[in-house]
This record gives C-alpha cells, structure tokens and sequence, in this order.
C-alpha cells in the first residue's frame, strides 16, 4: 500500500533529525518553545509504525502526565494519522491503531506502572526533564530490549536534571543522534517576537525556553535559591557516613504512586548530614522494609507524615501497625499547614549537608519541587505543582516539620547546646 501522509518536516532541521534517528537507536534534541517538536515527534513514530515490518509493531509517545498527552499530542495525532486507509483512533486508549496491528500510543510518565509489562519498538519522550528520572532505565528500556526497540528524548531545559544527563551522553557517544535548536539560530520564529519575548520574560526564563540554557533557574522553584546557596557554600557533595550516629529516615508514603525516603545524621551542633535517598513506585510496605536492611545503617528513628495513622478499609488497620509487623516502628512527625512546612524546610536548608551521589535523585526532586504560572492572573499559583518531583520534597517537609518540633520543644525545656560541639567540616 502507498501511503500519502498529510505531514512534510517543517524545516530542514525537523528532517535533519528524522535522518538522524533513522540511523542511530538513540537520540536527544534540545530545542526551543515552538520548534515544532511534538508534531515532528509523532509523524516519526507514524512513519516507523507503518514501515516496521515485525509482527504487532507497538510505538508510544511519553508526555510527562498522562493529561498533557491528551491534551497536546492527541488531536496531532489524529489529524495526521486520519488520511490513511483503515485508521481506527480509540480515544479511550489514546491509541492509533494502522493496518497490520500497527499502534502508535499516548502514554503518561506521572504513571510508571502503566507502562511496565508492555513491549515497545520505538518511543518519544516529551519533555524528559520533567518526567521521573528513572522513568527510562527502569520502566522503558526493558521494554526496548526484545525488540531492539528505539528512544529519542525531546525537550526544552528546565535544570541540570535527568535529560541534562541524558544530553551529556548523547553530545560525547557517537552511537547517539544529537542536536541543539536555539531560536536565535533556526529562524523559526521571526525576530521582532523574540524581542518581544525577552521584553516580557526574566534573563533565566528567555534563556530557559529560548536559547536551550540548562543554567537557567527552575521556572517557580520552590526551594532553587536554597540548593543554589547550598551548592556555593560546599553543602552539596561527599558527605560521611558515621557509622557510631545513628541513621534518621524520613518518608513520603505515596498511595498508588512514589514513596520518598531520607536518610539523616543529626549533630549535637544542629548540623545535619543527609547522606542517602531513596525512592520507588508501586511497591508495599515490605520492599521497604527490605531497603531500610540491605543498606546495614544504624537507624535511630523512621519518621512519617501524619496521615499514615488513617485506616485502610481493606485491612481496618493504619499503615503505623502494618510497618510496625515488619519491623518499622514509625514516629509520626506534627501536622502543620503546608506553606509553615514549606518554610521549615527552607529554615532547615542552612544546616543540611546532602550527599550528592546518594541523593542525586533527591536532589532533582528538590530542584524541581515548583509552583505553577497563571497566566491569567500574572502570578504563581499558592499550590505547587503535585508532580514526580513532589514526592522527595514532601518527605523533606517531614525530616523539617520533625527538627522544627524538636528545637521548639526543646526551647521550651531551657535547653542549652553543649559547648564546644561541632560538625564533620569543624
């Protein structure tokens, strides 16, 4: 069957990467706010679709949630994919389904465990950084594998995140396509807009969404300037692990998405040393149980939010008892207000030192951890973004919430700090 596609590459650049990815597995684009990368994006998967000649051949396009997939990609899809012969677009599965069994798939990356179990001869993901960083060397790289299957990473900077990374391979591998599209070098958006853009818009943000920066700072970043202070003062790197202090952790329980681990050494001098994180999705209590073992701390005290007390109707028990058959005796930090627990943080920021190898995750959920625009109104909205970043800073808020009762209590108990006492740095 000869295809007519209602799709053409908008520019030289667009069909420059279509080549590339036809002769490399492996592909990252860094490219600026209307490059045209998700049109470009799901005509490549399209096209791959209908060449590939293995029995069921399945393609996915990955947007960071499941909503913005349906929402940006979806009528693309369906406009482009409408010419051909035999289409059938099921909405409910936000799949195209060709002739031959060929599907080109919408997925979310705010949802890890719907993509486990699939199989996957090619896929997109849109806005790498903003996904869960281990969204594509735990979930979608087995699912490559029997099929030999392919990956290119698209997106716009948002900080030295996961596609960062991503990027730093692609530029020194040989085996990858790589490519940078700055709107000061493609001419895809006229000048006088441009000007007009960086009229309207802070240094960081032109240079973010504009120029492909990945210094820029966080658009709405809630604790940026914090690891900004932390990263200049030397807070952030090797951190000790004291094998005589006993190891503190502090949890995110996530119901149906990621749980958040942070493990803490606390000194008499206040200083705090936050020396491992861990973090995972779609896993019960007993996987960790099996963490909090197989990493052979001392542990001192495992704390948790307040509402790990609620009972489970399967069950009738709260996830306090369930833990605690395991092993886990869980103190429940105090329930505050969510911006009192986001300024504690803040206020405990100074005294943290973070291991910048064992938290490195942690460290990008931090960064990330942002407060969406309105637009509408000029502002940032009050509520931040609840998104795979969330998870790691709401279990600091708990490690915060927790130190703050504890000075607070013990200033009301007179008490005083040794003298003397001092840290690893002196």
């Amino acid at each position: 069957m000869v295809v007519e596609l209602a799709y053409q590459p908008r520019t030289k650049l667009h069909a420059e990467i279509h080549r590339g990815m036809d002769t490399h597995r492996f592909g990252a684009v860094v490219c600026h706010r209307r490059f045209g990368k998700t049109v470009l994006a799901l005509n490549h998967l399209q096209v791959a679709a209908l060449e590939c000649q293995r029995e069921r051949p399945r393609f996915h396009f990955i947007a960071p949630t499941y909503a913005q997939g349906k929402q940006i990609a979806w009528d693309y899809l369906v406009h482009y994919s409408s010419p051909i012969p035999g289409v059938v677009a099921r909405v409910s599965e936000l799949t195209v389904i060709y002739p031959g069994d060929r599907h080109v798939r919408i997925l979310g990356a705010d949802n890890p465990d719907s993509l486990r179990g699939i199989y996957s001869d090619g896929a997109v993901f849109d806005e790498f950084g903003l996904q869960p960083p281990k969204i594509f060397s735990e979930v979608v790289r087995p699912a490559l594998s029997d099929r030999q299957g392919w990956a290119l990473f698209l997106g716009t900077p948002a900080g030295k995140n996961q596609f960062h990374d991503v990027i730093q391979q692609a530029k020194s591998d040989p085996a990858w396509f790589y490519a940078m599209h700055k709107a000061s070098e493609t001419g895809l958006i006229d000048a006088s807009e441009l000007a007009a853009a960086r009229k309207d818009m802070t240094e960081d943000e032109y240079a973010q969404e504009y120029e492909c920066s990945f210094e820029a700072a966080v658009k709405g970043s809630i604790f940026g300037s914090e690891l900004a202070v932390a990263r200049a003062a030397h807070r952030i790197g090797p951190v000790p692990h004291d094998p005589v202090l006993p190891v503190d952790t502090d949890w995110d329980l996530g119901v149906g998405d990621s749980t958040s681990i942070w493990f803490s050494q606390s000194l008499r001098s206040g200083e705090i040393r936050i020396i491992d994180y861990y973090e995972a999705s779609g896993e019960g209590l007993p996987h960790y149980a099996q963490v909090l073992q197989a990493r052979g701390y001392l542990y001192g005290q495992h704390w948790a939010p307040h509402d790990i007390q609620v009972r489970e109707l399967g069950s009738g028990r709260s996830r306090v008892e369930t833990a605690a058959t395991l092993g886990i005796k869980f103190e429940v930090a105090p329930s505050i207000p969510l911006e009192d627990g986001i300024h504690a943080a803040r206020m405990l920021f100074p005294k943290c030192y973070f291991d910048e190898r064992k938290c490195g995750a942690g460290l990008e959920a931090l960064q990330h951890y942002r407060r969406d625009y309105n637009t509408r109104l000029n502002e940032f909205k009050a509520t931040p973004v609840h998104d795979w970043a969330s998870h790691g800073a709401d279990a600091f808020r708990t490690l915060a919430v927790r130190h703050k009762a504890r000075v607070e209590r013990k200033a009301v108990q007179g008490y005083k700090p040794i003298a003397g006492a001092h840290g690893w740095l002196g």
